[in-house]
C-alpha cells in the first residue's frame, strides 16, 4: 500500500468502497487480449461506474488503455483538468453544450444530427481550429446516432463539407449494440451488417476514420468480428461480467475492483416476536441479535433489496432484516455477538466468501452495473494497490 493510501485509510470510517487498482490494471490488460488486433477505450462515465473517474482513468492508461470514454463532455473536460493525456471522446450531447471547451481540450465529440454538427461547427470557426468528430451510426439501439438513408447520407455529406473548409476532422464513424450481451439475438448480425453498410457509404463518400467502432464490453469478449478498430470497454474494466449468462468475471480473467464494507454501529439482543424497521416486514422469529449496518438508500443501498440483500459477517452470510432505511439497515445475526466495529461486507470479488455485486443485483432485481454505479458519494472510495506493478 503506497504512502498516500495508507494516510487515507489510517482512521476507521463508517463505511468504505475500497478500489482495487492492480486488479483494474489487470483487467485492462485481459481485455487487451481479448482483442488483440484493436485498440482500447476505457469507459470511465458516471465517475467511472461509482469506482472515480480520475484514478481509474490514470490506472487504466497505465495498464495500456488507448482511449478514455464519457458520457457528458463535463466529464471528459474533467479529465482533461486532471491532466489526464491522450485520446478522450465524450458522446452524450445536448444543444448548447460547451462545444467550443472540449475542441480546446482536444476531445473527440460525437455527432448524430444535423444541430450537432452545426453547433460544433460554429464552435470551431471561434475557437480557430478544428474540431475532432465522431459521426454515430444508428444501426438498430434506437438511441443516439443518426437513422441510415438519406439522414446518414445528409450528415455524412455535411460533415465532409466541413471537413474540407477546415472545421472539422471526421477521426471516427461508431454505433452501439443493443443486445450484445445475449449471444444470438438477431439484432447483432443485423447491427453488424447495418453498421458495415453505413461506414461503407461513408468512407465512399471520401471519409476517412481513424477508427471504427461498435463493440461494447459483452461483444468485446465474445464477438470478434465486431471489434473493427476500437472496442469500449465499460463495465468489465471493472471486473464485472456484463452478463451472468455469458460467464463469470474469472470465465473472461477479470476481477471486481470495488468491494463494499461497513462498520457494524450496534449490536444487541432481542426477543422473539420483535419488529424490524420500517413497517415491520421482518419480524424476529425468536431470541436473537441484530447487527445496525450504517448504509442505506441514501448511500445507493437498492430499497428494492430490502429482506434479500447479503452480507458477510464474521464469516457467514446475514441477509437483510426488513426495509432499508435512508442510512441503515439490520441484519439478524442469529445470536452471533460480533463486536460493534465489526466488518460488514457488502460485496467484493468474492474471495472470503463475501456476495459480490451480482448477488445484490439478483438481490435486488437489477444489474450489477447499477449496484456499483450508485453507490453514493457518502461513501469514501479508498484507493489500494495504486503503485504500478512491478
Amino acid at each position: 500500500m503506497s504512502e498516500r493510501t495508507a494516510l487515507r485509510t489510517a482512521s476507521p470510517l463508517r463505511a468504505r468502497a475500497e478500489i482495487d487498482l492492480a486488479a483494474l490494471r489487470a483487467n485492462v490488460r485481459a481485455l487487451r487480449a481479448h482483442a488483440p488486433g484493436a485498440a482500447l477505450m476505457a469507459v470511465v462515465k458516471s465517475e467511472a461506474y461509482g469506482h472515480g473517474a480520475v484514478p481509474c482513468a490514470r490506472a487504466a492508461v497505465a495498464a495500456g488503455a488507448d482511449w478514455l470514454g464519457t458520457a457528458t463532455p463535463e466529464e471528459a473536460l474533467a479529465l482533461r483538468a486532471a491532466g489526464l493525456p491522450g485520446r478522450i471522446m465524450c458522446w452524450l450531447w445536448t444543444p448548447g453544450g460547451p462545444w467550443r471547451e472540449a475542441i480546446e481540450a482536444d476531445l473527440d465529440v460525437s455527432v448524430s444530427g444535423m444541430w450537432a454538427l452545426a453547433e460544433v461547427t460554429e464552435a470551431a470557426r471561434l475557437a480557430g481550429r478544428p474540431a475532432r468528430v465522431q459521426l454515430k451510426a444508428d444501426t438498430g439501439l434506437g438511441r443516439g446516432g443518426c437513422q441510415p438513408g438519406d439522414d446518414w447520407a445528409e450528415l455524412v455529406r455535411e460533415a465532409l463539407r466541413a471537413e474540407a473548409e477546415g472545421l472539422v476532422r471526421v477521426t471516427g464513424l461508431w454505433s452501439h449494440f443493443a443486445c450484445a450481451d445475449e449471444p444470438g439475438h438477431p439484432s447483432i448480425a443485423a447491427q453488424l451488417g447495418r453498421f458495415r453498410e453505413m461506414v461503407a457509404y461513408a468512407e465512399e463518400q471520401g471519409a476517412r476514420p481513424e477508427v471504427r467502432h461498435i463493440a461494447n464490453s459483452p461483444a468485446t469478449l465474445t464477438l470478434p468480428e465486431s471489434h473493427f478498430d476500437l472496442v469500449r470497454t465499460g463495465i468489465a474494466t471493472y471486473g464485472i461480467s456484463p452478463s451472468p449468462e455469458l460467464g463469470t468475471p474469472a470465465d473472461f480473467g477479470l476481477r471486481p475492483v470495488m468491494t463494499l464494507s461497513a462498520s457494524l454501529a450496534l449490536v444487541k439482543h432481542v426477543q422473539g416476536g420483535h419488529g424490524v424497521s420500517y413497517g415491520h416486514r421482518y419480524v424476529t422469529p425468536g431470541e436473537t441479535t441484530l447487527g445496525l449496518v450504517p448504509l442505506g438508500y441514501a448511500d445507493g443501498i437498492p430499497r428494492h433489496a430490502s429482506s434479500a440483500g447479503p452480507v458477510l459477517v464474521e464469516g457467514k452470510w446475514r441477509t437483510i432484516a426488513g426495509r432499508v432505511a435512508m442510512d441503515q439497515f439490520v441484519v439478524d445475526l442469529g445470536g452471533d455477538e460480533p463486536a460493534p466495529g465489526a466488518e460488514a461486507v457488502l460485496f467484493g470479488p468474492g474471495d472470503r466468501g463475501e456476495p459480490t455485486a451480482e448477488d445484490w443485483a439478483q438481490a435486488a432485481g437489477t444489474i450489477a452495473y447499477e449496484i456499483v454505479t450508485r453507490i453514493g458519494t457518502r461513501v469514501p472510495r479508498v484507493y489500494v494497490n495504486d503503485e504500478q506493478d512491478g
